[in-house]
């Protein structure tokens, strides 16, 4: 079985993410970039079904500029066997990337697609459904834990509010990670070396005949409002009074 993994370029989770002075987005600019930590797990559950030989063939698929062959070069070092990359300089949005993914999956043929369940700079969480929806296939979303079975199908558990619910799925299907599926590995030098060799396909979305204009405009981007310092009360009464009659929520 093959399978396909999406992975995305996004801002370092460790870094402070700053607006820009004109508020029209954040800055991107000499910021550490890093592959969007749910990409991450996906990358690393897909490496594993290859090494217990659930999966024969793992191709990692980036959409975005230049940079983003960095993030599929971390996937082929983490164990990705061939990488493809949707070159394009237009803000993708998530229906434009679900399209093109399933250009992608329409070449590719995988019976099994793994994307993280959103990414943490949008925070959209919405391509994995989008492009199940594309493709008529079979999703299975917020994944914690997955099982390859011999008949064709998976049993996948979701994370749900009321605890955990056990899925089956016919193959192919598509499905989201969550933050409990796995821990990924570290790529070691060997590995990065490797993927160096490992092949990556340049596409753009022309030749997958797919607009990626954006449909939706940002009109401005601020910071969330700084919190207030929390005070202490010397009883319940006290509490009460304030919750009543500064904070007003009772």
């Amino acid at each position: 079985m093959k399978v396909l993994v999406a992975v995305k370029r996004v801002i370092d989770a460790n870094v402070k993410v700053r607006v820009k002075a004109d508020g029209t987005g954040v800055e991107t600019q000499n910021v550490k970039m890093s592959m969007n930590p749910f990409c991450e797990i996906a990358t690393e559950e897909a490496v594993r079904l290859k090494e217990a030989g659930k999966a024969t063939e793992i191709v990692a698929v980036s959409l975005g500029n230049a940079q983003c062959a960095e993030t599929i070069r971390t996937a082929l070092a983490m164990g990705a066997d061939r990488g493809i990359h949707v070159q394009t300089d237009v803000e993708l949005q998530p229906l434009a990337v679900a399209k093109l993914l399933k250009a992608v999956v329409d070449k590719e043929q995988p019976g099994l697609v793994i994307l993280g369940k959103q990414a943490i700079d949008d925070d959209a969480n919405q391509t994995g459904q989008m492009l199940s929806a594309l493709l008529g296939w079979p999703q299975a979303t917020y994944a914690s834990k997955l099982v390859i079975n011999d008949n064709g199908t998976a049993n996948v558990t979701r994370e749900v509010d009321g605890g955990l619910e056990t899925v089956e799925v016919k193959t192919p299907f598509v499905m989201t990670t969550d933050l409990r599926l796995n821990e990924p590995r570290y790529a070691s030098l060997p590995n990065i070396m490797k993927a160096k060799k490992k092949p990556i396909d340049a596409l753009t979305p022309e030749q997958l005949g797919v607009d990626p204009a954006p449909r939706l405009k940002t009109l401005k981007v601020t910071e969330p409002p700084k919190r207030q310092a929390g005070i202490k009360v010397g009883s319940v009464a006290e509490l009460v009074d304030k919750l009543k009659n500064e904070a007003k929520v009772i």
